[in-house]
This record gives structure tokens, C-alpha cells and sequence, in this order.
């Protein structure tokens, strides 16, 4: 996992080393002042030799001077390292993201995605920074003072040096608790964020229901957990923290008793005493660097670690040899085609079903009949467990999936529009298109007279997921961003059923211009809306049940019958 890490200080390399050799020169500056130290309190000041005092003095000034502006850099351009490798993992895992399949998404929440892609990575920064950089200034520093402090005493220094592998024992039983603690604190504070979004995003739900407290208690099951799991985490660190800070303080002890016997019993002199008693300053802060490092090291790579799980995920597969669709003409085959969810749900069975170019087929049947996942097996949202499909002959798995995708339009019930404005929303559809394209698109879709009526035009803001339009009016966008994409095959997913009778016309007007010239697959609920189709086929569990045009479907009072006649009744009674 580290030399994973490792590759992302790469397109930063210059910048990092330059960090890193400025940090190198601030633990030798550090190195100099026990040494200067020694020299005046045995040999300038008893000699009265104002003359190198000063002159040291100066020089210890200097290097201080050296030391503030070489502290910036490290400041500075240490923490912008660690800023640009955060921003490059949070791009190749938002990349990764748009290639992962739709069963991805379908098992993880939106909100514990979010976390990993913000929460998890907000201690890269310190770990990238201060990581190496603690890390390679504590090894400089440790051998720095052992070397100086060897030319000093040797006995003395060696019984100083021996804690070093007490605190080393101690860092290492204590990591693995702080790592645990992290990792749990991370998946705690997920779902905490998952359960935020949910409720946010229901809001108007939750409030017509008056269910604001039971929301609240929902959140806070989360948010105790996240509580506690954050509390057992700072144990662990007050446990750390609290045992190297033992020994540290043990170690300034050891160092006063025994260097006071070394220069009682004449073994060094009072300067060199001194210069120890600086040194084990010195010695003590690359101890506590190395404290810091474990702490962030496990911040760091407990949310390196979820990061590289989303990012082992496998993407959509593509072969080698897929192709690029050309001249389209819409062809759709479907060759013994079953499906089966990842829980063992079977919703398609043994499917045959040929739809010419050009021609209009609708779907309708019961609730779980599998009508959309069929539709979003053709755009390879998700792959067949059984069969094929084919596309002007080319079997689907065979196409590259953008060029598959790019010839497919999709109006679904649900529209989804980004938050922005109308002109961005509806350029969705085609990025390069112009203002005359874009016009003419919200033209056909019967959306354009409206869009003019507003102060802004088309610059309007429509509020997040478009929550400032009506349903009809958010449906029309959607239609009119199909238009602008212009694909020779197009879905409709029920995309009247939750209108108005007067918004569905509209829009059923919209769809019928939408559909000349096109492979169109319509699922419907209500079935008066697809009298016009080619063919309508009739999809249970169970396969298809039924297959005809409109008339010959009655004639056959069959399933597809009883399902027209309910919803006659149904339409006249109200």
C-alpha cells in the first residue's frame, strides 16, 4: 500500500524533493546550537573571548535567519505537495467512479460514496506532507546527535540511545489499536453523511408526513455510533500519546541524573553537560516527530486504505477487440436473454424479441415483470446472466460502451436534472451544439415558449435536481436534451405516467415527434398512450406472456386484455 501511495508524489517529484532538502538543512541548523553552546560556556566565556562569542553569536543569528525563511517553504510548499496529491486521488477516483457498473451504485449509498471521496482523503494532505518529512528528518537528527554526542561521551550517550527501542516497542503495540480505531471512526462517519443525504434529499417527504423526530432519531443512532467510535479513537491516542510522553520524560531524567554523575565524578565537564542536556532536546524532538508520524500515518492510510477499495472495484468490462458503432440503423435483438440480481432475484426469463429499425415496440405487464431492466440491458447498464443482444447484428458486448451509449436516448419518469440553469441542462445532451441547435431542441420538445416567458430565458437557475420546475416542465427538459442528442434508439420508461392529463399531452405530442424515424422501446403504465406501437409485448417473471399490435391483443382476451379493460373502468369510474 505505500508504494501506491508513493506513485502519487510523482508528478510533484521536484517540489517534493525540494521540500525535503530544506528540512534536511533545518535539523542540521538544529544540530549546531548545542555544539556552539559547548564552546562558550567552556572556552569563550572563561577566557573572556568577546571576540568569537560575538562572532559565533552572529552566526547562530544567521542561521536562524535561514532556518524562519527554509520553515516557510516547508510550510508552504510541504502542504501544497500534500494538497495536489489529495486533488489527484479525488480525480482518479471520481474517474473511476463514471466506469464502475450500475450494481456498484445500486449497493453503496450516495452519501458513503461522497465520504470517501472528501472525508477519507482529508488527512492525505498531512500524511503526504508531514509523513516523509518527519519521518526522514527524525532518522537525520537521531543520527546527528548520536555522532556528536558519541565525540562527547560514549557510555553516556549509548545509555541515552538504549530507549530508542522501548519507544519503538511501545509505537508499534499501540498502532494497531489507533489503526482499528481510524478505520471504524471512517465507516462510522459514512454512514453519517449516507443518512444525512438521504434525509436532505427527502425533505419535502418528511415534512408532509411530520415526521421530523423520527428522521432525528434516525440520525442519531448514526451519529452516536460515530460518537462512540470517535471516543474509543482518542483512547487509543491518549493511550499512545500518554506512554511515549512517559518515556520521553523518563528519558530527560535519566539523561539529568546520569549526566550529573558523569560531571560530578569529573568523567565530562560542565560545558559538555550542558550541550548534553540541549541535545536531549534535540534527541527528544525527532521522538515526538515520530509520535506525530504514527498518529498521521494511520489518519492518513486507514483513508488511503478506503480509497484503494473503491478504486480495486473492477470497472465496466471491455474487450480488447470492441467496436465503434457506425450508420446506426436500431436494430435490437434479443437472443434467449435472462437476468438475475446479485440477491438471486430472477426478473428476466428465456426472452426472444426482435425489434426492426425504425419501429415502435411498448412493454407493459405487471409490477416486476423486469420491462426496465430490460430497457437498461440495451445501454449495457447491466449485463445479461444468460443470452445476448444484439445490435444491427453486433452482439452489444462486442461495442465500445460510450459509442453504445451515445446512440441511446433515455426518458425515464424520474428525470434527473443537474443543478444549473436550463440552457446547461438541456446542452447536456450535446456539449458542442449551439444556441440555434439547443433553441430548436426545446422547439420540439414544447418547452421553448416557456423558458422565454421567464426573466432569465434560458439562463434560469432551476434549483438542485431542477426542484424550482414542475414535473411536466422537468420532463420537457429531459425530452428536449434527447432531442439535442439525436440518437437513432430511443427508451421511454414510463415517461408520462406520473402526469397530469393536460401535462401528458404536451408531452405525448413532444414524444411522438421524438420518435419518428427511431427504434423505440416504450415502457408504459398507462396502456391507452401506446395504442399506436408497431408491436406491444406483454413481459412477466415469467417471459414473455403476450406479444401483438393493439387490436390483436383484445381480440385475444388475454392478460394484456384484462390489463386494458381494468384501467377502461378504472378511467371512466373517475
Amino acid at each position: 500500500m505505500i508504494r501506491q501511495f508513493a506513485k502519487y508524489y510523482r508528478p510533484h517529484l521536484k517540489l517534493f524533493v525540494a521540500d525535503m532538502f530544506c528540512a534536511f538543512l533545518v535539523a542540521i541548523c538544529d544540530l549546531f546550537y548545542p555544539v556552539i553552546t559547548k564552546s562558550m560556556i567552556n572556552d569563550y566565556i572563561p577566557n573572556q573571548n568577546l571576540r568569537l562569542l560575538l562572532i559565533w553569536g552572529m552566526a547562530l543569528l544567521a542561521i536562524y535567519v535561514l532556518k524562519a525563511g527554509l520553515n516557510y517553504f516547508i510550510q508552504y510548499y510541504g502542504h501544497v505537495v500534500g494538497v495536489r496529491m489529495q486533488a489527484d486521488m479525488r480525480r482518479d477516483i471520481f474517474r473511476h467512479l463514471q466506469n464502475l457498473p450500475f450494481s456498484f451504485f445500486d449497493e453503496h449509498k450516495t452519501g458513503s460514496i461522497m465520504s470517501r471521496i472528501i472525508n477519507d482523503l482529508m488527512d492525505i494532505t498531512e500524511l503526504a506532507h508531514h509523513g516523509p518529512e518527519d519521518l526522514f528528518v527524525s532518522i537525520v537528527m537521531l543520527i546527528g546527535s548520536f555522532i556528536i554526542m558519541c565525540t562527547i561521551n560514549v557510555p553516556l550517550t549509548l545509555i541515552i540511545f538504549a530507549f530508542i527501542p522501548l519507544l519503538i516497542v511501545i509505537a508499534l503495540r499501540k498502532r494497531v489499536k489507533m489503526s482499528e480505531a481510524f478505520t471504524q471512526t471512517r465507516v462510522e462517519i459514512a454512514e453519517v453523511n449516507a443518512n444525512i443525504e438521504n434525509s436532505i434529499a427527502g425533505v419535502r417527504v418528511s415534512k408532509s408526513y411530520t415526521n421530523a423526530e423520527h428522521e432525528l432519531d434516525k440520525f442519531q443512532v448514526n451519529n452516536n455510533r460515530f460518537q462512540r467510535a470517535r471516543e474509543y479513537a482518542y483512547k487509543t491516542m491518549a493511550d499512545f500519546h500518554s506512554a511515549m510522553n512517559l518515556t520521553v520524560d523518563v528519558l530527560n531524567l535519566v539523561v539529568l541524573v546520569f549526566g550529573g554523575l558523569f560531571t560530578y565524578y569529573g568523567v565530562i565537564d560542565f560545558g559538555s553537560f550542558v550541550a548534553y542536556l540541549l541535545f536531549v532536546n534535540i534527541f527528544v524532538n525527532p521522538i515526538k516527530r515520530l509520535i506525530s508520524f504514527v498518529e498521521s500515518y494511520q489518519n492518513g492510510m486507514t483513508g488511503f486504505k478506503r480509497f484503494k477499495e473503491i478504486m480495486a472495484v473492477q470497472p465496466e468490462k471491455e474487450r480488447d477487440d470492441s467496436v465503434s458503432l457506425q450508420n446506426v440503423r436500431g436494430e435490437i435483438q434479443f437472443q434467449d436473454v435472462s437476468f438475475t440480481y446479485d440477491d438471486d432475484t430472477q426478473v428476466l426469463s428465456h426472452v426472444d424479441l426482435h425489434i426492426p429499425a425504425g419501429r415502435t415496440v411498448a412493454l407493459v405487464g405487471p409490477s416486476g415483470g423486469g420491462k426496465t431492466t430490460l430497457c437498461h440491458l440495451i445501454p449495457r447498464f447491466y449485463i445479461p446472466t444468460q443470452g445476448k443482444i444484439l445490435l444491427d447484428g453486433i452482439d452489444i458486448q462486442d461495442i465500445q460502451a460510450q459509442s453504445l451509449r451515445k446512440n441511446i436516448g433515455l426518458v425515464q419518469q424520474d428525470t434527473f436534472l443537474f443543478t444549473g440553469t436550463i440552457l446547461e441542462n438541456i446542452s447536456y445532451g450535446n456539449l458542442d451544439a449551439s444556441m440555434e441547435e439547443i433553441i430548436s431542441a426545446a422547439k420540439r420538445a414544447n418547452i421553448h415558449d416557456y423558458i422565454m416567458s421567464l426573466p432569465e430565458g434560458y439562463d434560469t437557475y432551476i434549483g438542485e435536481r431542477g426542484v424550482k420546475l414542475s414535473g411536466g416542465q422537468k420532463q420537457r427538459l429531459s425530452i428536449a436534451r434527447v432531442f439535442l442528442k439525436n440518437p437513432p434508439i430511443l427508451i421511454l420508461d414510463e415517461a408520462t405516467s406520473a402526469l397530469d392529463n393536460t401535462t401528458e399531452l404536451l408531452i405525448q405530442q413532444a414524444l411522438e415527434e421524438l420518435c419518428k424515424g427511431r427504434t423505440t422501446l416504450i415502457v408504459a403504465h398507462r396502456l391507452s398512450t401506446i395504442k399506436k406501437a408497431n408491436e406491444i409485448v406483454v413481459l412477466t417473471p415469467q417471459g414473455i406472456e403476450e406479444r401483438g399490435t393493439h387490436e390483436e391483443l383484445l381480440a385475444q382476451k388475454g392478460l394484456y386484455s384484462t390489463l386494458y379493460e381494468a384501467q377502461f373502468n378504472t378511467a371512466h369510474l373517475v
